[in-house]
C-alpha cells in the first residue's frame, strides 16, 4: 500500500486463485486494498488467526463458504470451542462487546507445556481464569452475526480516563486516512488520564517535516475524533519511514512501547529487520542503509582478476612449466623401458640351446 498500485501492476496476477494473511490483524482498509489489487476483486483472503502456542489455525472464514467481512477472521473453525469473557471468566453475549479471548475445550494441536518450566505455563496460559479456559492473551469483540474480531494484545489495550480502546481501532482509523499506510499504537503514562494514546504512523506520501509535519500531524489527531470518539484521539504522533519488525513481518510493539516510554531497549534485537529505523522512532534520521552489492558486481571481479593474473609474466610462467615436466616425464619412461628390453634379450639368450661339440 506504502508503494502504490504500480508495482503489482507490473505482473500477471490472474493464476492467483486465493490470498492469506497472517501475523497482525488486517485492517478492514488493508484488507480491500489486498482484494482489489493483488487479487482483482475475485480472490477469496483467507484472515487467519492463530497462535504459535495452538499449532495451527482456529479460526479464519472458509473459501467460498463463509461470506467474509474487511478485517474479521470470521468464526472459529469446526472443532474448536471459542468464546469472549470478561474479567470475571463471565462470557460476554453483548454484541460487539469486547474481553478475553479464551478457548474453552482442548484440541489435538495445543500447547502442552514449556520445556523446562511448566508452572510458567500454567501460570500464562491458564491461572488467569482457575484453569477453566486457554487464555490466548488477545482481546477480541464478537458482533451479532457471530464473527470475531481480533482487537490487539490484552496488555496492549489502553484504558484511557476509564474508556477501555483497543489499538487495533485505533491503527484502523488511522490507516483509513488517505496519506497513511502503516500505524502502529501503544500507551504511555499519563498524570491525568492515566494512559495516553502514542501513535507511530507510516506515509504513502514524502515525509515532511516543519509546520506541515505539524499540520500533518493535527489533520490525524481529528480524523481519529471523527472517526472513533475525541477520547481515541492519540496524543503524540510520530512520522516514520518504517516500523520496526521482524523478519516475518510482526511488529515489536514492546520495542514501539520502551520508545514512547523514554525506557531503555533490553530486549533482544537480533530479530530485527531494520536496525536503523531504531534511531528515527526516538526523533532522529534514520541513517542511510548501504546499498547491496549485486550478483553482476560480485561476478565481474573474479573476471577481472583471472584476466590480469594471465598477462602477469610469472602467471605466465606457471602455464609454461607442466609442459616441460611433460616431456621430462617422457624421457623417463624411455629410460625406465631400456632395461626391461636388456632383460628380455638375456632371457630370450638363455632359452638357446647350446650347440654340441
Amino acid at each position: 500500500m506504502k508503494l502504490g498500485d504500480a508495482i503489482p501492476a507490473k505482473y500477471n496476477l490472474r493464476k492467483l486463485r486465493l490470498l492469506g494473511s497472517v501475523g497482525e490483524p488486517i485492517n478492514p482498509e488493508a484488507w480491500m486494498w489486498y482484494h482489489k489489487v493483488i487479487g482483482g476483486g475475485r480472490c477469496p483472503i483467507v484472515d487467519t488467526w492463530w497462535q504459535t502456542e495452538t499449532g495451527a489455525t482456529m479460526m479464519t472464514p472458509i473459501p467460498s463458504v463463509t461470506p467474509a467481512k474487511p478485517g474479521s477472521c470470521a468464526r472459529p473453525l469446526p472443532g474448536i470451542f471459542a468464546d469472549i469473557v470478561d474479567d470475571e471468566g463471565r462470557p460476554v453475549k453483548t454484541p460487539d462487546g469486547g474481553g478475553y479471548l479464551v478457548i474453552k475445550r482442548p484440541w489435538p494441536s495445543m500447547l502442552r507445556t514449556i520445556w523446562g518450566d511448566n508452572e510458567r505455563y500454567l501460570t500464562t496460559y491458564w491461572e488467569k481464569f482457575q484453569n477453566r479456559y486457554y487464555v490466548a492473551g488477545d482481546s477480541a469483540r464478537r458482533d451479532k452475526d457471530g464473527y470475531y474480531w481480533i482487537m490487539g494484545r490484552i496488555d496492549d489495550v489502553l484504558n484511557v480516563a476509564g474508556h477501555r480502546l483497543g489499538t487495533m481501532e485505533i491503527e484502523s482509523a488511522l490507516v483509513a486516512h488517505p496519506k497513511v499506510a502503516e500505524a502502529a499504537v501503544v500507551s504511555k503514562a499519563h498524570d491525568i488520564k492515566g494512559e495516553s494514546v502514542f501513535a507511530y504512523v507510516v506515509l504513502n506520501v514524502p515525509r515532511s517535516d516543519g509546520p506541515a509535519a505539524t499540520a500533518l500531524i493535527e489533520e490525524l489527531r481529528s480524523w481519529v475524533g471523527e472517526q472513533l470518539s475525541p477520547i481515541a484521539k492519540p496524543d503524540e504522533i510520530r512520522l516514520t519511514d518504517n516500523l520496526p519488525k521482524t523478519r516475518s513481518g510482526k511488529i515489536m510493539r514492546r520495542l514501539l512501547r520502551s520508545i514512547a516510554r523514554g525506557e531503555e531497549i533490553t530486549q533482544d534485537l537480533s530479530t530485527l529487520e531494520n536496525p536503523g529505523i531504531l534511531e528515527q522512532l526516538r526523533g532522529a534520521p534514520a541513517p542511510r542503509a548501504k546499498p547491496k552489492k549485486t550478483a553482476a558486481r560480485a561476478r565481474a571481479k573474479p573476471v577481472k582478476r583471472a584476466k590480469a593474473a594471465i598477462e602477469h609474466p610469472k602467471a605466465l610462467a606457471k602455464r609454461i612449466k607442466p609442459v616441460k615436466r611433460a616431456t621430462r616425464a617422457k624421457k623417463s619412461k624411455r629410460k625406465a623401458a631400456q632395461p626391461k628390453v636388456r632383460r628380455a634379450a638375456v632371457k630370450a639368450a638363455r632359452r638357446k640351446p647350446r650347440s654340441k661339440k
